[in-house]
């Protein structure tokens, strides 16, 4: 099964706007201009959280994801016209060198993140050296051309494509997180299909990457019943993990159904209970201690908010050629869509003590 054209276009536009955490305001327009269609209202607050909502009963329901990406940020121009980069989020620094990049300065300037050729490298020495000691060429003569192009804090993304890989699968950099609020869009459109009795909202959060910082101010603000995250977790069904870091998720197996930590008993089994009458496969997987998703900020804010991590398999995570399976993609938007229907009927989700 693919996407509908309407629906893949929205994703694959998510996917080829950079979004780096801090910087997420282009891809915000196009996710608050597609849910425009179809919510009753779309707000931002001060820092870009975009906000629509479907307007039904008493009961509350946030589906969220984020919209920032990792990426890298001009820390420093040297002499020689070399643009020296640190980290925004969790850069991967064994996949940076020599990756095509954009500098997101008040022009596009193209460069390339450079790395010593293999016959000039000492033999048995090899190492990964940190973000912080790596540059981009963007060309640049000497320093004064380069700040002539390029600035101190302008952003720095990896320049790929969304490339269809065979049958429903997709490879591009910053599926974490566009799968997220892509599904928190189309879960929403679901629960207006629908006529669903909740209130339903659906969220394009910021800066998760860098400390889960937009879900604490819209956990704050929203205060609903129930929050459900989305976001990717690890398919660990390719070669090369080890055995210790081995888990049950497997690409085209469907959503995932995150337990313990975070997330909340009875939000759990609404899920679960949604799939089953849905007849949408889904996956499971343990959290003991943390999601490390946006999930580990919504249950605490406000004295406490119950809240579930739903994932979506993702091979290669934080990489240029993160690869995900649509056919998980849409049964997801359908879980959320179902879950948003099963909502209005919940009178409390605190658990029985």
């Amino acid at each position: 099964m693919t996407l509908e054209s309407e629906q893949r276009t929205f994703l694959d536009r998510l996917l080829e706007t950079p979004t780096p955490s801090g910087f997420e305001t282009r891809g915000q327009r196009i996710w608050i201009d597609y849910v425009s269609d179809f919510a009753d209202d779309v707000w931002t607050d001060d820092y870009g959280n975009a906000v629509a909502v479907h307007d039904g009963g008493d009961t509350e329901l946030a589906l969220t994801g984020h919209a920032d990406e990792i990426g890298y940020i001009v820390r420093r121009i040297d002499d020689d016209g070399f643009v020296r980069i640190g980290s925004i989020g969790g850069a991967d620094r064994t996949v940076s060198k020599g990756q095509h990049v954009t500098v997101h300065a008040d022009e596009p300037v193209s460069g390339v993140v450079g790395q010593t050729a293999i016959h000039l490298r000492e033999k048995g020495e090899e190492s990964y050296d940190d973000i912080e000691e790596q540059y981009v060429d963007i060309g640049a003569t000497d320093g004064d051309e380069a700040e002539s192009l390029v600035s101190v804090g302008d952003p720095v993304t990896v320049s790929t494509t969304v490339e269809d890989l065979h049958g429903s699968r997709v490879s591009a950099r910053g599926m974490d997180n566009r799968i997220g609020v892509w599904a928190a869009a189309e879960g929403l459109r679901r629960a207006v299909e629908n006529d669903a009795s909740a209130t339903v909202y659906a969220v394009s959060t910021i800066q998760e990457e860098v400390g889960l910082q937009g879900a604490r101010m819209v956990g704050f603000d929203l205060d609903p019943d129930a929050v459900v995250a989305v976001d990717v977790t690890h398919a660990t069904d390719s070669p090369g993990i080890p055995d210790k870091r081995r888990g049950p998720v497997e690409l085209g197996e469907g959503p995932v159904v995150t337990r313990g930590s975070a997330n909340h008993p009875n939000v759990v089994e609404l899920a679960r209970e949604a799939a089953k009458d849905a007849d949408i496969d889904v996956q499971a997987q343990a959290a003991g201690s943390r999601t490390g998703t946006d999930a580990d900020a919504f249950y605490t804010s406000r004295g406490g908010t119950p809240s579930l991590n739903l994932g979506l398999p993702n091979r290669y995570m934080h990489t240029p050629v993160e690869v995900i399976d649509t056919d998980d993609l849409d049964a997801m938007a359908t879980l959320l869509g179902a879950i948003a229907d099963r909502a209005g009927d919940v009178d409390s989700f605190a658990v029985d003590v």
